[in-house]
Protein backbone atom coordinates (compact mmCIF):
# COMPACT_ATOMS: atom_id res chain seq x y z
CA UNK A 1 0.00 0.00 0.00
CA UNK A 2 2.72 2.30 0.68
CA UNK A 3 4.69 1.57 -2.59
CA UNK A 4 1.05 2.19 -4.23
CA UNK A 5 0.76 5.52 -2.76
CA UNK A 6 3.99 6.97 -3.28
CA UNK A 7 4.45 5.27 -6.39
CA UNK A 8 4.74 8.69 -8.79
CA UNK A 9 6.87 10.06 -6.17
CA UNK A 10 9.30 7.26 -5.88
CA UNK A 11 9.62 7.30 -9.56
CA UNK A 12 9.96 11.24 -10.05
CA UNK A 13 12.56 11.06 -7.19
CA UNK A 14 14.85 8.13 -7.43
CA UNK A 15 16.37 8.86 -10.27
CA UNK A 16 17.21 12.54 -8.81
CA UNK A 17 18.94 10.91 -5.79
CA UNK A 18 20.33 8.59 -8.04
CA UNK A 19 21.75 10.92 -9.31
CA UNK A 20 23.69 12.78 -6.09
CA UNK A 21 24.37 9.37 -5.54
CA UNK A 22 26.28 9.00 -8.95
CA UNK A 23 27.91 12.83 -8.12
CA UNK A 24 29.51 11.67 -5.28
CA UNK A 25 31.73 9.16 -7.00
CA UNK A 26 34.19 11.69 -7.51
CA UNK A 27 36.03 11.62 -10.76
CA UNK A 28 36.32 9.79 -14.04
CA UNK A 29 38.69 7.51 -12.13
CA UNK A 30 35.33 6.18 -10.61
CA UNK A 31 33.40 6.22 -13.43
CA UNK A 32 32.80 2.24 -13.31
CA UNK A 33 31.02 3.02 -10.00
CA UNK A 34 28.84 5.86 -11.32
CA UNK A 35 27.39 3.72 -14.24
CA UNK A 36 26.65 0.96 -12.41
CA UNK A 37 24.71 2.91 -9.97
CA UNK A 38 22.85 4.82 -13.09
CA UNK A 39 22.29 1.52 -14.47
CA UNK A 40 20.63 -0.14 -11.10
CA UNK A 41 18.62 3.30 -10.54
CA UNK A 42 17.55 2.93 -14.51
CA UNK A 43 16.45 -0.51 -14.31
CA UNK A 44 14.64 0.24 -10.79
CA UNK A 45 12.88 2.82 -12.45
CA UNK A 46 11.71 0.68 -14.96
CA UNK A 47 10.37 -2.26 -12.76
CA UNK A 48 8.30 0.00 -10.57
CA UNK A 49 6.41 1.07 -13.95
CA UNK A 50 5.11 -2.87 -13.70
CA UNK A 51 3.19 -2.42 -10.44
CA UNK A 52 2.08 1.14 -12.14
CA UNK A 53 0.36 -0.60 -15.02
CA UNK A 54 -0.52 -3.50 -13.50
CA UNK A 55 -2.25 -1.61 -10.80
CA UNK A 56 -3.96 0.78 -13.35
CA UNK A 57 -7.61 0.56 -14.15
CA UNK A 58 -7.85 1.40 -17.07
CA UNK A 59 -11.81 1.72 -17.52
CA UNK A 60 -11.53 4.96 -15.61
CA UNK A 61 -10.83 8.20 -16.70
CA UNK A 62 -10.37 9.91 -12.99
CA UNK A 63 -6.67 10.30 -12.16
CA UNK A 64 -5.23 7.32 -10.64
CA UNK A 65 -2.06 6.69 -8.05
CA UNK A 66 -3.14 10.13 -6.90
CA UNK A 67 -0.66 12.03 -4.09
CA UNK A 68 -1.80 15.28 -2.73
CA UNK A 69 0.43 17.34 -0.04
CA UNK A 70 -0.15 20.95 0.51
CA UNK A 71 2.70 23.19 -0.65
CA UNK A 72 3.04 26.56 -0.32
CA UNK A 73 -0.21 27.96 1.43
CA UNK A 74 -0.88 31.37 0.87
CA UNK A 75 -1.39 30.20 -2.80
CA UNK A 76 -3.02 26.73 -2.67
CA UNK A 77 -0.11 25.29 -4.42
CA UNK A 78 0.22 21.89 -4.08
CA UNK A 79 2.52 19.01 -4.49
CA UNK A 80 -0.06 17.09 -6.71
CA UNK A 81 0.50 13.92 -8.88
CA UNK A 82 -1.74 11.49 -10.61
CA UNK A 83 -1.69 9.58 -14.13
CA UNK A 84 -4.53 9.17 -16.40
CA UNK A 85 -3.98 6.82 -19.68
CA UNK A 86 -2.27 9.56 -21.70
CA UNK A 87 0.32 10.28 -18.86
CA UNK A 88 0.70 6.67 -17.90
CA UNK A 89 1.96 5.47 -20.96
CA UNK A 90 4.24 8.46 -21.55
CA UNK A 91 5.37 7.83 -17.57
CA UNK A 92 6.59 4.47 -19.10
CA UNK A 93 8.63 5.57 -22.31
CA UNK A 94 9.86 7.85 -19.95
CA UNK A 95 11.69 5.05 -18.18
CA UNK A 96 12.17 2.85 -20.81
CA UNK A 97 13.64 5.89 -22.77
CA UNK A 98 16.12 7.06 -19.56
CA UNK A 99 16.81 3.24 -19.28
CA UNK A 100 18.52 3.17 -23.34
CA UNK A 101 20.76 6.07 -22.60
CA UNK A 102 22.06 5.23 -19.48
CA UNK A 103 23.05 1.58 -20.97
CA UNK A 104 24.61 3.42 -24.39
CA UNK A 105 26.25 6.16 -22.17
CA UNK A 106 27.66 3.52 -20.21
CA UNK A 107 29.84 2.66 -23.19
CA UNK A 108 30.24 5.84 -25.23
CA UNK A 109 30.88 7.80 -22.38
CA UNK A 110 34.28 8.76 -21.52
CA UNK A 111 34.90 12.10 -20.01
CA UNK A 112 33.13 13.41 -17.01
CA UNK A 113 30.85 9.93 -16.28
CA UNK A 114 29.54 10.99 -13.45
CA UNK A 115 28.48 13.82 -14.56
CA UNK A 116 26.90 12.81 -17.71
CA UNK A 117 24.98 9.98 -15.77
CA UNK A 118 23.93 12.46 -13.10
CA UNK A 119 22.37 14.92 -15.58
CA UNK A 120 20.45 12.27 -17.84
CA UNK A 121 19.10 10.84 -14.15
CA UNK A 122 17.95 14.29 -13.34
CA UNK A 123 16.21 14.70 -16.70
CA UNK A 124 13.98 11.70 -16.56
CA UNK A 125 12.98 12.89 -12.83
CA UNK A 126 11.83 16.13 -14.17
CA UNK A 127 10.30 14.32 -17.07
CA UNK A 128 8.53 12.22 -15.44
CA UNK A 129 7.76 15.20 -13.14
CA UNK A 130 5.91 16.91 -16.16
CA UNK A 131 3.64 14.24 -17.08
CA UNK A 132 2.32 13.39 -13.44
CA UNK A 133 1.87 17.07 -11.93
CA UNK A 134 -1.86 17.39 -11.59
CA UNK A 135 -0.90 20.82 -10.10
CA UNK A 136 -0.40 23.91 -12.56
CA UNK A 137 2.60 25.26 -10.63
CA UNK A 138 4.12 21.97 -10.21
CA UNK A 139 4.16 21.09 -13.33
CA UNK A 140 5.65 24.91 -14.50
CA UNK A 141 8.51 23.63 -12.32
CA UNK A 142 9.03 20.34 -13.50
CA UNK A 143 8.17 21.89 -17.58
CA UNK A 144 10.89 24.22 -16.62
CA UNK A 145 13.82 22.51 -14.62
CA UNK A 146 13.66 19.80 -17.56
CA UNK A 147 15.72 22.60 -19.65
CA UNK A 148 18.54 22.73 -16.80
CA UNK A 149 20.28 19.05 -17.56
CA UNK A 150 19.39 19.13 -21.13
CA UNK A 151 21.46 22.23 -21.57
CA UNK A 152 24.16 21.11 -19.58
CA UNK A 153 24.19 18.04 -21.83
CA UNK A 154 24.65 19.86 -24.75
CA UNK A 155 26.71 22.58 -23.57
CA UNK A 156 28.97 19.84 -21.82
CA UNK A 157 29.10 16.89 -24.05
CA UNK A 158 27.87 18.57 -27.75
CA UNK A 159 29.72 19.22 -30.92
CA UNK A 160 32.01 21.71 -31.31
CA UNK A 161 29.07 24.33 -32.29
CA UNK A 162 27.58 23.23 -28.94
CA UNK A 163 27.37 26.18 -26.82
CA UNK A 164 25.32 28.16 -29.72
CA UNK A 165 22.61 25.55 -29.41
CA UNK A 166 22.43 25.12 -26.02
CA UNK A 167 21.68 28.76 -25.78
CA UNK A 168 19.58 28.83 -28.60
CA UNK A 169 17.47 25.60 -27.46
CA UNK A 170 17.10 27.31 -23.99
CA UNK A 171 16.12 30.63 -25.23
CA UNK A 172 13.61 29.35 -27.43
CA UNK A 173 11.95 26.90 -24.85
CA UNK A 174 12.16 29.25 -21.81
CA UNK A 175 10.82 32.13 -23.64
CA UNK A 176 7.78 30.27 -25.22
CA UNK A 177 6.53 29.22 -21.91
CA UNK A 178 6.75 32.67 -19.99
CA UNK A 179 3.21 33.51 -21.57
CA UNK A 180 2.21 30.28 -19.94
CA UNK A 181 2.56 30.96 -16.90
CA UNK A 182 0.91 34.29 -17.42
CA UNK A 183 -1.91 32.10 -19.02
CA UNK A 184 -1.94 29.95 -15.49
CA UNK A 185 -1.77 32.97 -13.42
CA UNK A 186 -5.10 34.46 -15.27
CA UNK A 187 -7.08 30.76 -15.06
CA UNK A 188 -5.65 30.52 -11.07
CA UNK A 189 -7.77 33.82 -10.67
CA UNK A 190 -10.80 32.67 -11.82
CA UNK A 191 -10.61 29.32 -9.84
CA UNK A 192 -8.76 30.42 -6.67
CA UNK A 193 -6.62 27.03 -7.19
CA UNK A 194 -4.17 25.22 -9.37
CA UNK A 195 -5.48 21.99 -10.14
CA UNK A 196 -5.49 21.72 -13.69
CA UNK A 197 -8.88 19.61 -13.60
CA UNK A 198 -10.35 23.04 -12.10
CA UNK A 199 -9.42 25.06 -15.28
CA UNK A 200 -11.69 22.83 -17.35
CA UNK A 201 -15.23 23.48 -18.48
CA UNK A 202 -14.62 27.47 -17.04
CA UNK A 203 -16.86 29.81 -18.77
CA UNK A 204 -14.70 31.83 -20.51
CA UNK A 205 -15.93 34.26 -23.71
CA UNK A 206 -14.26 33.34 -26.93
CA UNK A 207 -11.80 36.40 -26.85
CA UNK A 208 -10.60 34.92 -23.37
CA UNK A 209 -10.06 31.44 -24.66
CA UNK A 210 -8.12 32.99 -28.27
CA UNK A 211 -5.68 34.49 -25.75
CA UNK A 212 -5.16 31.52 -23.32
CA UNK A 213 -4.95 29.30 -26.67
CA UNK A 214 -2.07 31.76 -28.13
CA UNK A 215 0.04 31.95 -24.95
CA UNK A 216 -0.24 27.98 -24.59
CA UNK A 217 0.31 27.61 -28.48
CA UNK A 218 4.03 30.24 -27.63
CA UNK A 219 5.13 27.19 -24.92
CA UNK A 220 3.95 23.92 -26.77
CA UNK A 221 4.60 24.71 -30.41
CA UNK A 222 8.31 25.55 -29.60
CA UNK A 223 8.45 22.04 -27.80
CA UNK A 224 6.73 20.28 -30.49
CA UNK A 225 8.74 22.13 -33.03
CA UNK A 226 5.58 23.18 -35.37
CA UNK A 227 7.01 25.09 -38.49
CA UNK A 228 8.33 28.36 -38.20
CA UNK A 229 9.25 27.80 -34.38
CA UNK A 230 11.43 24.75 -35.32
CA UNK A 231 14.59 26.19 -36.66
CA UNK A 232 16.19 25.27 -32.71
CA UNK A 233 15.49 21.85 -33.32
CA UNK A 234 18.40 20.93 -35.87
CA UNK A 235 20.98 23.10 -33.88
CA UNK A 236 20.05 21.03 -30.90
CA UNK A 237 20.34 17.40 -32.10
CA UNK A 238 23.18 17.96 -34.23
CA UNK A 239 25.63 19.56 -31.37
CA UNK A 240 23.35 17.51 -28.61
CA UNK A 241 25.37 14.26 -27.50
CA UNK A 242 23.75 10.94 -29.10
CA UNK A 243 21.27 10.69 -25.14
CA UNK A 244 20.41 13.90 -25.49
CA UNK A 245 19.75 13.72 -29.63
CA UNK A 246 17.67 10.12 -27.84
CA UNK A 247 15.77 12.32 -25.05
CA UNK A 248 14.96 15.00 -27.13
CA UNK A 249 13.50 13.08 -29.75
CA UNK A 250 11.82 10.45 -27.91
CA UNK A 251 10.58 12.68 -24.68
CA UNK A 252 10.97 16.79 -25.09
CA UNK A 253 8.79 17.12 -28.38
CA UNK A 254 5.90 14.59 -27.02
CA UNK A 255 5.63 17.25 -24.34
CA UNK A 256 4.20 20.22 -26.48
CA UNK A 257 1.91 18.10 -27.96
CA UNK A 258 1.17 16.68 -24.01
CA UNK A 259 0.48 20.57 -23.35
CA UNK A 260 -1.56 21.13 -26.37
CA UNK A 261 -3.84 17.70 -25.10
CA UNK A 262 -3.60 18.57 -21.15
CA UNK A 263 -4.47 22.31 -21.53
CA UNK A 264 -5.21 24.26 -24.94
CA UNK A 265 -8.10 21.59 -26.19
CA UNK A 266 -9.60 21.24 -22.86
CA UNK A 267 -9.27 24.79 -21.49
CA UNK A 268 -10.42 26.52 -24.21
CA UNK A 269 -11.80 23.87 -26.61
CA UNK A 270 -14.10 27.42 -28.21
CA UNK A 271 -10.71 28.42 -29.31
CA UNK A 272 -9.53 25.67 -30.12
CA UNK A 273 -12.26 24.69 -32.90
CA UNK A 274 -12.23 28.25 -34.34
CA UNK A 275 -8.51 27.95 -34.64
CA UNK A 276 -7.91 24.41 -35.74
CA UNK A 277 -7.48 25.13 -39.12
CA UNK A 278 -4.15 26.95 -38.50
CA UNK A 279 -2.97 24.17 -36.57
CA UNK A 280 -4.12 21.84 -39.62
CA UNK A 281 -2.38 24.24 -41.95
CA UNK A 282 1.45 24.29 -39.63
CA UNK A 283 0.79 20.29 -39.16
CA UNK A 284 0.67 19.54 -43.09
CA UNK A 285 3.57 22.27 -43.69
CA UNK A 286 5.64 20.47 -41.13
CA UNK A 287 4.51 16.70 -42.92
CA UNK A 288 5.32 18.41 -45.98
CA UNK A 289 7.81 21.04 -46.20
CA UNK A 290 9.75 19.73 -43.47
CA UNK A 291 9.75 16.09 -45.21
CA UNK A 292 11.23 18.01 -48.39
CA UNK A 293 13.78 19.72 -46.29
CA UNK A 294 14.84 16.45 -44.98
CA UNK A 295 15.94 14.86 -48.24
CA UNK A 296 18.21 18.09 -48.93
CA UNK A 297 20.29 17.17 -45.80
CA UNK A 298 23.90 16.04 -45.66
CA UNK A 299 24.56 15.42 -41.97
CA UNK A 300 22.49 12.48 -40.72
CA UNK A 301 21.80 14.12 -37.63
CA UNK A 302 20.30 16.70 -39.65
CA UNK A 303 18.27 14.61 -41.82
CA UNK A 304 16.91 12.24 -38.79
CA UNK A 305 16.19 15.57 -36.53
CA UNK A 306 14.24 17.28 -39.79
CA UNK A 307 12.14 13.77 -40.21
CA UNK A 308 11.47 13.72 -36.44
CA UNK A 309 8.94 17.70 -36.24
CA UNK A 310 7.82 15.62 -39.96
CA UNK A 311 6.24 12.59 -37.78
CA UNK A 312 5.33 15.31 -35.17
CA UNK A 313 3.22 17.24 -37.51
CA UNK A 314 0.90 13.92 -37.55
CA UNK A 315 0.71 14.04 -33.59
CA UNK A 316 -0.87 17.37 -34.10
CA UNK A 317 -3.14 16.97 -37.32
CA UNK A 318 -4.20 14.39 -35.38
CA UNK A 319 -5.22 16.09 -32.46
CA UNK A 320 -6.53 19.03 -33.88
CA UNK A 321 -8.45 17.26 -36.69
CA UNK A 322 -11.28 16.33 -34.31
CA UNK A 323 -12.47 19.51 -34.72
CA UNK A 324 -12.80 19.29 -38.56
CA UNK A 325 -14.10 15.83 -38.25
CA UNK A 326 -16.92 16.30 -35.74
CA UNK A 327 -18.08 19.52 -37.76
CA UNK A 328 -17.95 17.44 -41.51
CA UNK A 329 -19.33 14.19 -40.30
CA UNK A 330 -20.66 14.31 -36.78
CA UNK A 331 -18.60 11.40 -35.98
CA UNK A 332 -17.13 10.95 -32.72
CA UNK A 333 -15.90 7.57 -33.64
CA UNK A 334 -13.59 8.94 -35.69
CA UNK A 335 -12.84 11.78 -34.03
CA UNK A 336 -11.40 9.60 -31.30
CA UNK A 337 -9.48 7.28 -33.79
CA UNK A 338 -7.44 10.47 -34.49
CA UNK A 339 -6.82 11.83 -31.43
CA UNK A 340 -6.26 8.66 -30.35
CA UNK A 341 -3.74 7.57 -32.68
CA UNK A 342 -1.97 11.27 -32.44
CA UNK A 343 -1.25 9.40 -28.54
CA UNK A 344 -0.18 6.30 -30.24
CA UNK A 345 2.23 8.69 -32.90
CA UNK A 346 3.91 10.18 -30.30
CA UNK A 347 5.05 6.55 -28.39
CA UNK A 348 5.79 5.68 -31.99
CA UNK A 349 7.91 8.05 -32.90
CA UNK A 350 10.19 7.34 -30.26
CA UNK A 351 10.99 4.20 -31.13
CA UNK A 352 12.33 4.32 -34.06
CA UNK A 353 13.60 7.94 -34.15
CA UNK A 354 15.50 7.17 -30.88
CA UNK A 355 16.78 3.92 -32.15
CA UNK A 356 18.18 5.95 -35.62
CA UNK A 357 19.68 8.43 -33.37
CA UNK A 358 21.49 6.19 -30.89
CA UNK A 359 22.67 4.57 -34.57
CA UNK A 360 23.77 7.41 -36.21
CA UNK A 361 26.28 8.88 -32.29
CA UNK A 362 27.61 4.89 -33.06
CA UNK A 363 28.78 5.40 -35.90
CA UNK A 364 30.17 8.93 -35.31
CA UNK A 365 31.90 7.34 -32.11
CA UNK A 366 33.48 4.65 -34.42
CA UNK A 367 34.62 7.48 -36.84
CA UNK A 368 38.17 8.83 -36.22
CA UNK A 369 36.86 12.43 -36.66
CA UNK A 370 33.09 11.88 -35.15
CA UNK A 371 32.10 13.03 -38.97
CA UNK A 372 27.88 12.66 -39.10
CA UNK A 373 28.45 13.58 -42.68
CA UNK A 374 26.61 10.78 -44.92
CA UNK A 375 29.54 11.17 -47.75
CA UNK A 376 31.90 9.71 -45.39
CA UNK A 377 30.19 6.60 -45.01
CA UNK A 378 29.27 4.02 -47.43
CA UNK A 379 29.51 0.17 -47.37
CA UNK A 380 29.05 -0.16 -43.19
CA UNK A 381 26.56 -3.27 -43.99
CA UNK A 382 30.16 -5.01 -45.11
CA UNK A 383 31.80 -4.17 -41.24
CA UNK A 384 28.67 -3.95 -39.24
CA UNK A 385 26.08 -6.62 -40.45
CA UNK A 386 24.37 -6.70 -37.10
CA UNK A 387 24.40 -2.89 -36.83
CA UNK A 388 22.71 -2.85 -40.34
CA UNK A 389 19.91 -5.22 -39.66
CA UNK A 390 18.78 -3.47 -36.48
CA UNK A 391 19.26 0.39 -38.45
CA UNK A 392 17.09 -0.92 -41.51
CA UNK A 393 14.34 -1.98 -38.98
CA UNK A 394 14.10 1.19 -37.47
CA UNK A 395 14.59 3.18 -40.82
CA UNK A 396 11.37 0.63 -42.22
CA UNK A 397 9.12 2.10 -38.96
CA UNK A 398 10.37 5.59 -39.83
CA UNK A 399 9.05 5.04 -43.14
CA UNK A 400 5.96 3.52 -41.73
CA UNK A 401 5.80 0.21 -42.71
CA UNK A 402 2.86 -1.86 -41.99
CA UNK A 403 3.95 -4.05 -39.08
CA UNK A 404 6.13 -1.62 -37.68
CA UNK A 405 5.33 0.85 -34.70
CA UNK A 406 5.25 3.67 -37.26
CA UNK A 407 2.59 2.61 -39.26
CA UNK A 408 -0.15 2.68 -36.53
CA UNK A 409 -0.21 5.95 -35.34
CA UNK A 410 -0.02 7.77 -38.85
CA UNK A 411 -2.81 5.09 -40.31
CA UNK A 412 -5.56 5.97 -37.51
CA UNK A 413 -4.71 9.86 -38.04
CA UNK A 414 -4.81 9.76 -41.64
CA UNK A 415 -8.35 7.12 -42.18
CA UNK A 416 -9.91 9.52 -39.53
CA UNK A 417 -8.80 12.49 -41.24
CA UNK A 418 -10.02 10.82 -44.88
CA UNK A 419 -13.58 10.86 -43.43
CA UNK A 420 -13.63 14.36 -43.46
CA UNK A 421 -11.62 16.12 -45.72
CA UNK A 422 -9.81 13.57 -48.60
CA UNK A 423 -7.38 16.67 -49.56
CA UNK A 424 -6.00 16.37 -45.71
CA UNK A 425 -5.53 13.05 -45.90
CA UNK A 426 -3.94 13.27 -49.73
CA UNK A 427 -1.68 15.68 -48.43
CA UNK A 428 -0.35 14.12 -44.62
CA UNK A 429 -0.40 10.77 -47.00
CA UNK A 430 2.42 12.52 -48.63
CA UNK A 431 4.88 11.45 -45.82
CA UNK A 432 4.91 8.17 -46.66
CA UNK A 433 6.45 8.89 -50.49
CA UNK A 434 8.81 11.83 -48.32
CA UNK A 435 9.46 9.71 -45.06
CA UNK A 436 10.22 6.73 -47.88
CA UNK A 437 12.48 9.29 -50.42
CA UNK A 438 14.66 10.77 -47.05
CA UNK A 439 15.26 7.89 -45.44
CA UNK A 440 16.10 4.95 -47.61
CA UNK A 441 18.12 7.22 -49.60
CA UNK A 442 20.23 7.73 -46.46
CA UNK A 443 20.63 4.52 -45.59
CA UNK A 444 21.65 3.10 -48.95
CA UNK A 445 24.45 5.93 -49.17
CA UNK A 446 25.62 4.79 -45.88
CA UNK A 447 25.23 1.19 -45.44
CA UNK A 448 25.42 -0.38 -49.12
CA UNK A 449 28.07 -0.58 -51.67
CA UNK A 450 31.73 -1.05 -51.38
CA UNK A 451 33.85 0.21 -48.20
CA UNK A 452 34.90 3.60 -49.33
CA UNK A 453 37.54 4.62 -47.48
CA UNK A 454 39.79 3.27 -44.59
CA UNK A 455 38.13 4.73 -41.40
CA UNK A 456 35.15 2.94 -42.40
CA UNK A 457 37.35 -0.30 -43.06
CA UNK A 458 38.43 0.17 -39.38
CA UNK A 459 34.99 -0.01 -38.18
CA UNK A 460 33.81 -3.10 -35.52
CA UNK A 461 30.54 -4.41 -34.93
CA UNK A 462 27.79 -3.27 -32.23
CA UNK A 463 28.74 -4.63 -28.48
CA UNK A 464 26.31 -6.48 -26.17
CA UNK A 465 25.38 -3.31 -24.58
CA UNK A 466 24.14 -2.05 -27.89
CA UNK A 467 22.44 -5.08 -28.68
CA UNK A 468 20.74 -4.83 -25.82
CA UNK A 469 19.66 -1.94 -26.84
CA UNK A 470 18.88 -2.43 -29.95
CA UNK A 471 17.18 -5.64 -29.00
CA UNK A 472 15.08 -3.75 -26.61
CA UNK A 473 14.14 -1.29 -29.12
CA UNK A 474 12.88 -3.80 -31.95
CA UNK A 475 10.47 -5.66 -29.29
CA UNK A 476 8.57 -1.69 -28.91
CA UNK A 477 8.47 -1.56 -32.56
CA UNK A 478 7.56 -4.92 -33.25
CA UNK A 479 5.03 -4.93 -30.13
CA UNK A 480 3.45 -2.00 -31.04
CA UNK A 481 2.96 -2.30 -35.02
CA UNK A 482 1.74 -6.27 -34.57
CA UNK A 483 -0.17 -6.15 -31.12
CA UNK A 484 -0.91 -2.31 -30.16
CA UNK A 485 -3.80 -3.59 -27.83
CA UNK A 486 -2.37 -3.21 -24.93
CA UNK A 487 -1.17 0.95 -25.24
CA UNK A 488 -5.00 1.00 -26.45
CA UNK A 489 -6.54 -0.37 -23.89
CA UNK A 490 -5.15 1.72 -21.51
CA UNK A 491 -5.45 5.34 -23.35
CA UNK A 492 -9.06 4.07 -24.57
CA UNK A 493 -11.36 6.02 -21.78
CA UNK A 494 -9.19 8.80 -21.26
CA UNK A 495 -8.89 9.79 -24.80
CA UNK A 496 -12.40 9.18 -25.15
CA UNK A 497 -13.24 11.48 -22.25
CA UNK A 498 -10.43 14.21 -23.36
CA UNK A 499 -12.44 14.11 -26.61
CA UNK A 500 -15.88 15.29 -24.74
CA UNK A 501 -13.90 17.74 -22.47
CA UNK A 502 -12.22 18.84 -25.52
CA UNK A 503 -15.80 19.95 -27.52
CA UNK A 504 -17.38 23.48 -27.23
CA UNK A 505 -20.62 22.82 -25.18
Amino acid sequence: MVLQSSLLSILIWLPVLGAIAVLFTGGDENANAARMIAAVVSVISLLLCIPLYLGFDPNSYAMQFQENHLWIRAYEIHYAVGVDGISLAMVILTNFTGLLVIFAGCHAIKVRVAQYMATFLTMQGMTIGVFAATDAILFYVFWEGMLIPMYLSIGMWGSANRSYASIKFFLYTFLGSILMLVALLYLYNQTGVFEIQRFYGLKLGLPIQELLFFAFFLAFAVKVPMWPVHTWLPDAHTEAPSGGSVVLAALMLKLGVYGFLRFSMPIAPQACEKLAWLMIVLSLIAVVYIGLVAIVQSDMKKLIAYSSIAHMGFATLGCFMVYDIIRHTGSYQDAYMSLEGAVVQMIAHAFGSGAMFLGVGMLADRYYNHSRRIQDYGGIANKMPVFAAFFMLFAMSNVGLPGTAGFVGEFMVIMSAFQSHFWVAFIAALTLILAASYTLWMYKRIFFGPVTNEHVAAMHDITWIEKTNYILLAIGVFWLGLYPAPVLNVLHTTVGHLLLQSLPI
